[in-house]
């Protein structure tokens, strides 16, 4: 048995800002994905994630009992699914920022979830919020707390603007220019991040007055301008945006970023060879760098393995 690719995502605007209602931008990434599988005969790595699927399976038992409005799933047939040697086989790297764990959800409720909504049928915002419910829900198993983005642009396969928290919608963004200089690129940190403590120093620092007031003044507006220049294709605009954003992030959200990084972070905003941002939670994973001239960035970064997402 193999089931579709549910493929990763990138948040390219607006981690830990869409928490507090600022603008985002989520786009499909097809270089990884992942599809349940089954084997008679599991590997290390697929009996753990059989393993893992299992207290999930469990988990979303108990929400369905909790919440009559939730989702119906048929949890017999998963739980077969899974006694009959179900995995999640995935190419996605976890702890990296680029939706691992959103791919799994989008698979089962793709596969167990009845009267689902459906990629085919006209997506109002209604339906769209609600899907972005009930995929918060079944992530959080996975992080404790999950705005359901990323489930959510893995299933429809499709860049989401988040307007709001209440307004979101599938949007087009402009056509990538193979021919252009300019790239959105991921730079691997070479280290694994986790989530959940990088949420929790987040919510630490939101009790600071100070904090609250970056992040509204500072860091939501910057957020904000860049996802309207990207979503326009203003890229004049949109390079000035994020050199500020980037500033930002590094005065503000150091504990995001690996140490060994801050000196490059700064230097890319000193020379304008590149500005980095975060990609997800931060702490390690990937980090996310735009340039307008991708061959300066290499040369500047060539320590470092970089994949290209988009060409301007």
């Amino acid at each position: 048995m193999k089931g579709p690719l549910f493929y990763s995502k990138i948040l390219l605007f607006g981690e830990y800002g869409i928490i507090k209602d600022s603008k985002g931008l989520s786009i499909p990434y097809n270089f990884y994905n992942g599809a349940l599988k089954s084997d008679s005969v599991l590997s290390p790595e697929a009996e753990k994630s059989n393993k893992s699927l299992a207290a999930f399976a469990d988990y979303l038992e108990e929400l369905s009992e909790n919440d009559d409005d939730f989702v119906t799933f048929d949890l017999q047939l998963l739980k077969n699914d899974i006694s009959s040697g179900m995995y999640f086989d995935s190419s996605i790297p976890q702890g990296y920022g680029v939706g691992s764990s959103g791919a799994l959800v989008a698979a089962i409720y793709d596969k167990y979830a009845k009267d689902k909504i459906t990629v085919l049928e006209n997506l109002t915002r209604e339906k769209l919020l609600k899907l972005k419910s009930i995929f918060g829900a079944m992530e959080s198993f996975f992080h404790g707390k999950s705005s359901g983005l990323d489930p959510l642009n893995s299933y429809l396969s499709l860049p989401i603007l988040i307007n709001s928290k209440d307004n979101i919608e599938s949007t087009s963004i402009p056509s990538q220019n193979s021919e252009g200089k300019g790239a959105v690129f991921l730079l691997d940190s070479g280290t694994v991040g986790d989530t959940a403590p990088m949420v929790q120093i987040f919510m630490e620092q939101m009790k600071n007055d100070g904090f609250r007031n970056m992040l509204k003044n500072q860091f939501i507006k910057h957020t904000d301008a860049c996802v309207e220049d990207f979503v326009s294709g203003n890229i004049k605009s949109l390079f000035g945006n994020l050199k500020q954003l980037s500033h930002v992030v590094l005065d503000n959200f150091k504990p995001m970023i690996p140490v060994k990084f801050h000196e490059l972070w700064k230097k890319g905003i000193e020379t304008n060879e590149y500005y980095l941002k975060l990609c997800g939670s931060g702490g390690g994973g990937y980090i996310l760098g735009f340039t307008e001239d991708f061959e300066k960035a290499q040369t500047a970064l060539k320590d470092y393995k970089l994949e290209v997402v988009y060409n301007f």
